[in-house]
């Protein structure tokens, strides 16, 4: 066979994988989600009532089918654990491992270190409906759940598809021009929520705690109506972690290996939005964790997205739930906001990034 004869595309598919370097990657990914489950039991059983980090373990073992334990505590500790603590540590988990692969996948698509899940106005459409929930008087509830994270969802979804019906240029999709119309509209959606904001009386504490992030109140009913979504979304973004790699060349090069760049792009760009408007639906906008959690992981086990994407699934659920924890035990009773936990870890991880490539390259 000459070499004329051989095919791009089959030379990437033919590219071996450094053996040691993949089994150490897959070691990584087992470990990262047996220190999952142990995060998850840890911060299950630190609160305002001590309970046994093994009293914890064994309630949550309890609960697995086909295992026959008996927990041994009373209804008031077993409702503690199962309906106060463990929904809030699992949409924690949620939002966390959402947030991280939307910012790994947005990084991917526009080829910028910097970008993150709010880079084209997911953030400020969903801060505007649920503003506008806070502000309506109407108290209607349904599911479990009352009207500002079906507002916020929906604010967050209309946002990017006006940005994306202003980017669009034909059949393609310039990735400048999605941003720069991200960043216009979102700065018209905030000036639209700073008036509102202004204006909401005594509404305004409940609005600013919401923008700063929280996970308190939360319930079995939001981790049911915010999964679906992530796992399908996450799944998504996974099969295509093959073709972020080879969009890593440039988009001409992409094409040429046998990438449908146009369809990849866009399927990312719902995926990702889907799963960061779920996730900021009920919790409110969480700032840095999609900056912050996939260059760690980068920087630790290297740009493969094969391995990117699930490892920052991981660290990024492992991530939250331990910022929550500190935002609801630091200062207990008092609670911090979320957001401003994870903004005191990735604002300056943020700033080591912005000095950092001035020497180097990412991608």
């Amino acid at each position: 066979m000459t070499l004329n004869q051989l095919k791009p595309s089959s030379m990437v598919q033919s590219m071996p994988i450094h053996f040691p370097r993949w089994r150490r990657r897959i070691y990584s990914i087992i470990g990262l989600l047996i220190a999952l489950i142990g995060v998850v039991a840890v911060a299950t059983a630190i609160g305002s009532v001590h309970i046994p980090f093994l009293t914890t373990f064994r309630s949550l073992l309890s609960q697995l089918p086909l295992v026959d334990i008996t927990s041994g505590l009373s209804s008031t500790t077993e409702t503690i654990i199962m309906e106060i603590r463990l929904p809030r540590v699992i949409l924690a988990g949620l939002v966390g491992a959402a947030l991280a692969l939307a910012g790994a996948a947005y990084q991917g698509l526009f080829r910028n270190p910097l970008a993150d899940p709010y880079l084209i106005g997911v953030a400020q459409g969903a801060s505007l409906g649920a503003v506008v929930g806070f502000i309506l008087p109407i108290n209607w509830h349904g599911m479990g759940f009352g009207i500002i994270p079906i507002l916020a969802f929906a604010g967050a979804i209309i946002s990017v598809a006006i940005v994306y019906s202003l980017a669009r240029v034909g059949k393609t999709l310039p990735v400048t021009t999605l941003i720069l119309a991200g960043v216009a509209l979102g700065a018209l959606w905030g000036s639209i929520v700073s008036y509102l904001i202004i204006t909401s009386g005594e509404k305004m504490h409940g609005i600013l705690f919401w923008l700063m992030g929280s996970f308190a109140l939360s319930q079995w009913s939001e981790v049911k109506v915010v999964l679906p979504y992530i796992v399908v979304g996450v799944a998504v973004i996974l099969i295509y972690s093959r073709s972020l790699n080879i969009m890593q060349l440039n988009e001409e090069q992409a094409q040429q290996l046998g990438v449908n760049v146009e369809k990849v792009k866009l399927i990312l760009l719902a995926a990702a939005t889907l799963i960061t408007a779920a996730a900021v639906s009920f919790v409110g906008t969480i700032g840095f964790v999609g900056i912050l959690v996939p260059h760690a992981v980068r920087l630790v086990w290297g740009p493969d997205y094969r391995f990117l994407l699930p490892l920052s699934v991981l660290s990024g659920a492992i991530f939250l739930i331990l910022a929550d924890l500190v935002a609801r035990t630091a200062l207990a009773p008092t609670e911090i906001p979320i957001g401003v936990i994870t903004a005191v870890c990735g604002a300056p991880f943020f700033l080591y990034l912005l000095r950092r490539k001035k020497r180097v390259v990412f991608f």
